[in-house]
């Protein structure tokens, strides 16, 4: 592992090859660590930069894992409501299967669901990845799990970034973005302390499997290709 420290937006060459090395299938790059840790920003970033690349523009295809949240009936049924969130309250069987599916030869139009956190639901084929898309792209605390339902998901992803960050920084933020929603911030701080740093604890050690790992999205170590 190199020690070299550069933005995210360095790695585009690393996307690239990882492109060439699987073709003529579609690659699947997934950016997995803790709540809080930045997946979401750094997903925005790369995808920045690869709208601002010409040789990936057009080729990379968003498949977020947050889609397949199960849907507020069906957690009220399991009796799961007060830990969304955690792994179990995902549908990760459908979520290996969209993976497969876009792996798979000859390629297709893969639909996908996303989630509207405006209404705290998942929107079923609501993501399109076209023929075209010669990368997928998802993000998702649970990615490198491995174990349950969530056995097959490692091996479905060609590369795994880890997004890491200092434990009392990620707290902060997590507080900070439920009071934003609307919560108050003793609520809050409850529901960070009791499910969200469950759910941290339930993939700590995730960087030691990752091939690429940043701190705020910046690259502190990176596996030879």
């Amino acid at each position: 592992m190199s020690g070299e420290q550069r933005p995210v937006e360095d790695l585009l060459g690393r996307l690239e090859e990882l492109v060439a090395r699987v073709a003529p299938r579609r690659a699947v790059l997934g950016i997995a660590g803790p709540p809080g840790s930045g997946k979401t920003t750094l997903v925005t970033r790369l995808l920045t930069a690869v709208a601002a690349d010409p040789s990936l523009d057009g080729r990379v295809a968003h498949v977020p894992m947050d889609g397949f949240h199960r849907t507020n009936a069906e957690l009220d049924a399991l009796g799961r409501r007060d830990r969304k969130g955690a792994a179990d309250t995902f549908n990760a069987i459908a979520y290996a299967g969209v993976l497969a599916s876009v792996r798979a030869l000859p390629r297709a139009v893969v639909m996908a669901p996303s989630f509207n956190h405006n209404v705290g639901e998942p929107m079923a084929d609501s993501l399109v990845v076209p023929v075209d898309a010669d990368l997928v792209v998802t993000e998702g605390n649970y990615l490198l799990l491995g174990d349950g339902d969530w056995a097959g998901v490692p091996a479905l992803l060609d590369e795994v970034w880890w997004c890491a960050l200092d434990g009392d920084v990620r707290v902060e933020r997590l507080v900070t973005r439920h009071v934003e929603t609307g919560r108050e911030v003793s609520d809050a701080t409850e529901w960070v302390l009791r499910s969200d740093e469950a759910n941290a604890k339930a993939v700590d050690g995730g960087a030691e499997r990752a091939d690429v790992v940043l701190l705020d999205g910046v690259v502190v170590s990176e596996s030879d290709r």
